[in-house]
């Protein structure tokens, strides 16, 4: 991928080497161990030749090139030190290997499982994965706690430079097709790295040398940001500890609202969710019955020889008050149900047998008091009209 010699001796923190060339803040080296940003790993942070290093990165011919915060003072053939951020790179080489294990875990659970992205930040780490199965709650706490088990297990984590062809050859090797798929084209060799007896994948960033280097893992979530992929975002570390505080704290609370402990919470928490399902049914059917109650009590007016049931409800919404003017109308001995919903924003409703068109009727009125609507014959209705109720429901009683 470039000159940097990062990926083989991932602990060199500190270096000395000779400037190939300074254009402007940006300056080459003849070797270094800054890593430049590449495969979903962020670029190296440090300091070279006493100024900050902003950004790492591997130039069209292949030279790591380091731009710097400043102007740097030196020249072609000066010999300078570089200090690799010590902090940033062992977080970097502890997330780049938790993706590995990660896919790992996934190999163990998933079914045609491809490697279709990863990305490293200094909140969280994501990888993409290409499978069939669905990635459900139990499928990440099954990945979650497979990682964790892999870094306990102290897993030895090695790499070296095979041929491109043995590496297709071998099916256990995974490919990270996003990033890793361009070098193969032009090159006879590809760096493997290998988590012993659990993943091995084509990869060319940094690593820890063991597993168990790794710390705690706390998986964040799943998303879906392409077809056939799921994308599973996780933390490692400082991070992963804090996510873990964070979501105890909440079972915790969780708990003490149901009167439980975290061992009952879910079979406390699925009762309490069914129970509250009962209430809301329960409470649906009481306002229907309540809203059937109160059109039955609609005034019965005579209008161009046909029955008409009109008045005004409160409390419910449009749709509500619609399907119980169909009922209304379809139970009683009436030509035409009106309703007028008394709210901010008045509406009308109209249900009717097909002698009086219910489209014209709400016509009429929003042509009289504002708003919009429409409808066929036997049911139509209407919004935002520009009076109270009881004005709209005199005009149309007269």
């Amino acid at each position: 991928m470039s000159d940097s010699l990062a990926p083989e001796s991932p602990t060199v923190r500190a270096f000395d080497a000779t400037v190939t060339r300074v254009d402007g803040r940006s300056v080459t080296l003849d070797e270094t161990y800054f890593y430049p940003e590449g495969g979903g790993q962020p670029a190296d942070r440090g300091v070279l030749g006493g100024v900050d290093v902003e950004h790492v990165r591997t130039n069209a011919d292949g030279a790591v090139v380091h731009d710097l915060a400043s102007d740097p003072d030196v020249g072609v053939g000066d010999e300078v030190t570089g200090v690799v951020d010590d902090d940033f790179r062992t977080y970097c080489m502890r997330a780049h290997t938790a993706s590995h294990v990660l896919y790992g875990a996934g190999r163990r659970i998933f079914d045609d499982l491809g490697y279709g992205g990863f990305d490293i930040s200094p909140e969280k780490v994501r990888v993409d994965f290409e499978t069939s199965t669905e990635v459900d709650d139990d499928a990440l706490v099954e990945l979650e706690r497979l990682v964790n088990r892999a870094v306990w297990d102290s897993r030895e984590v090695s790499w070296e430079e095979i041929s491109v062809a043995e590496a297709r050859d071998r099916e256990e090797i995974a490919f990270n097709v996003k990033t890793e798929e361009g070098v193969f084209a032009e090159s006879e060799t590809v760096r493997v790295v290998s988590i012993d007896g659990w993943d091995w994948a084509a990869c060319g960033g940094t690593h820890v040398s063991d597993t168990v280097e790794i710390g705690p893992v706390e998986v964040l979530g799943r998303s879906n940001p392409g077809e056939g992929l799921t994308r599973v975002e996780f933390a490692v570390g400082p991070s992963a500890i804090d996510r873990r505080a964070a979501v105890r704290t909440s079972a915790y609370e969780a708990a003490r609202a149901l009167g439980t402990n975290l061992d009952g919470l879910g079979e406390s928490a699925a009762g309490t969710a069914a129970a509250r399902e009962e209430l809301e049914s329960e409470l649906v059917d009481l306002k229907s019955e309540v809203l059937r109650s109160r059109l039955a009590d609609f005034e019965t007016v005579e209008r161009d020889g046909l029955t008409w049931n009109v008045g005004v409800v409160s409390g419910f919404d449009a749709n509500e008050v619609g399907e119980a003017a169909k009922e209304a109308r379809d139970g009683a001995d009436v030509d035409v149900f009106v309703a007028v919903g008394e709210s901010d924003a008045p509406f009308v409703v109209v249900a009717s047998t097909g002698d009086a068109a219910a489209g014209e009727v709400v016509a009429e009125v929003t042509d009289e008091f504002g708003g919009g609507g429409g409808g066929g014959p036997m049911f139509a209705q209407g919004g935002g009209l520009g009076a109270p109720a009881d004005e709209v429901l005199a005009y149309v009683r007269d």
